[in-house]
């Protein structure tokens, strides 16, 4: 893979990370000379390593004495003792951070085992089925709970219930890569999963920032997705009519978030100022049933775009200045009043950039390239014309210049990416204004977010591209 050298006077680097002997000099990620399709292999190798099995296993650092069941995914190997400047345990395991892992595991085409299994798909199986029977033993919480300890005991921690809808829809997702003993346990799994659903779907709940209990939009995209998938499911599990119920009433309810000029991110929380524009409208269509073409959430994204990218925005990121010189990014948030960065005892007023929120918004573009694309026709209306406009796009354009657009635009943005990442490794968030790495290392959800992008660009590329020959069994295809 190529690199270049770059000059640490060049870069803004974090002071945290470069010691009094460190070189003048060092390798950084040449960014516009990565193939992308070719880095996501790396970054799967990468996602992997936070995966426990009966051969890797990992002791708990609050914990000592204490080992990982194996299948447990961690969100990072990253807690306060090893990550100078932040106070966040991330060894533990969220159903969502898991679910979303599994499904790139499941697509990424790995090498299975004699019979067509996946051991580690096997393994994740097991303990989501060890973590939902704790949670069904609890007198305290939910089917809904979100966080595990890396044995799989119930984690004092909130009721979110978008998990138990992605579980089950990366369960559907990897069903065929699994022994039958476990198919056997995860069609349990997932009927546990829906016939709770089916109790709770018009509930408030903890939203996906784990911060405010209320409407959610992405928890009710993802359990739209969810229930859709479920009612055509080959797996042999029954739906009973309350799937269709389910689906009207959340397709009606979701199109109440829209307030005029934006899909607002919850509904009845009494949440901060500065909440919206959100990411997470985006991420819904990463992970539930939202469509990229849908206008309003166009509006939504170009609004999004610009309180980051617009020098004009209070909530701008000057980062995205420097980067946008060199054809990079924009780089992404969670929302405009965000003040976390892996340190809750010393917030930052308008928070930095994620590595995972910026895979996303990539993602949504790549999505949508390929829905223009297939249909030959540019969504426009009074609601997304702000959005194709950022782009050089109007009424007049061709489906083909939108497609290429949509897709340069978020090459920039994954590059933006690999060109701020620590020799490739990614972190939960980029600093706002000089761009190195902060809050969490090595972050499962990062590279899972960049992988599915990469899938997703990879769905609809030129046929030429296509065709080119691999000598890698984890290449996209």
């Amino acid at each position: 893979m190529t690199v270049a050298l770059w000059s640490q006077s060049m870069t803004g680097a974090n002071p945290a990370h470069i010691g009094a002997t460190a070189p003048a000099v060092k390798p950084q990620p040449a960014f516009a000379q990565t193939d992308l399709v070719a880095l996501s292999r790396y970054f799967s190798l990468l996602m992997m390593r936070n995966i426990t099995s009966d051969g890797y296993v990992i002791e708990d650092p609050a914990s000592p004495g204490v080992f990982s069941a194996p299948g447990c995914v961690i969100a990072a190997p990253s807690y306060p003792a090893n990550t100078p400047g932040v106070d966040q345990d991330y060894v533990f395991n969220w159903v969502r951070d898991g679910a979303i892992t599994a499904i790139e595991i499941a697509l990424a085409g790995l090498l299975p085992v004699p019979g067509g299994v996946l051991p580690s798909l096997v393994d994740y199986v097991n303990f989501a089925a060890l973590c939902q029977a704790n949670a069904k033993n609890s007198a305290t919480v939910t089917l809904g709970h979100a966080c595990f300890t890396i044995t799989g005991e119930v984690r004092p921690w909130s009721e979110q219930n978008d998990g138990p809808a992605i579980q089950s829809i990366a369960i559907l997702t990897l069903f065929d890569q699994l022994d039958g003993a476990t198919q056997t346990i995860a069609k349990q799994l997932v009927e546990t999963n829906l016939s709770y659903l089916l109790e709770v779907y018009q509930n408030k709940t903890t939203n996906l920032w784990e911060e405010y209990e209320g409407y959610s939009f992405f928890a009710r995209a993802v359990q739209l997705r969810f229930f859709r998938e479920i009612s055509t499911n080959t797996i042999g599990i029954a739906v009973s009519a309350g799937v269709a119920d389910a689906i009207s009433w959340l397709e009606s309810q979701l199109a109440t978030h829209w307030n005029g000029q934006l899909y607002v991110s919850i509904l009845d929380a009494a949440e901060q100022a500065g909440y919206d524009a959100n990411i997470d409208i985006v991420s819904s269509v990463c992970y539930g049933g939202i469509e990229p073409t849908d206008t309003k959430l166009l509006a939504t994204a170009a609004i999004l775009r610009r309180q980051w990218a617009d020098p004009s925005s209070s909530n701008y990121y000057p980062i995205n200045g420097a980067d946008a010189a060199k054809g990079l990014g924009p780089l992404f948030g969670r929302y405009p009043g965000d003040h976390y960065d892996g340190d809750v005892a010393a917030p930052v007023v308008g928070g930095h950039p994620w590595a995972l929120c910026t895979a996303n918004f990539a993602e949504f573009q790549y999505r949508l390239a390929n829905a223009i694309a297939a249909s030959g026709a540019i969504p426009i209306d009074q609601f997304s014309e702000p959005f194709f406009a950022e782009l050089g796009l109007g009424a007049s354009s061709s489906a083909a210049d939108a497609s290429a657009a949509l897709r340069a635009s978020s090459d920039g943005m994954l590059r933006a990416i690999v060109y701020h990442s620590d020799h490739y490794e990614l972190s939960e968030q980029f600093d706002g204004t000089v761009g190195y790495e902060k809050s969490v290392r090595n972050l499962t959800w990062s590279y899972a977010s960049f992988l599915s992008a990469v899938r997703a660009r990879s769905a609809a590329a030129p046929a030429a591209a296509k065709s080119k020959p691999r000598n890698s069994r984890g290449a996209r295809s």
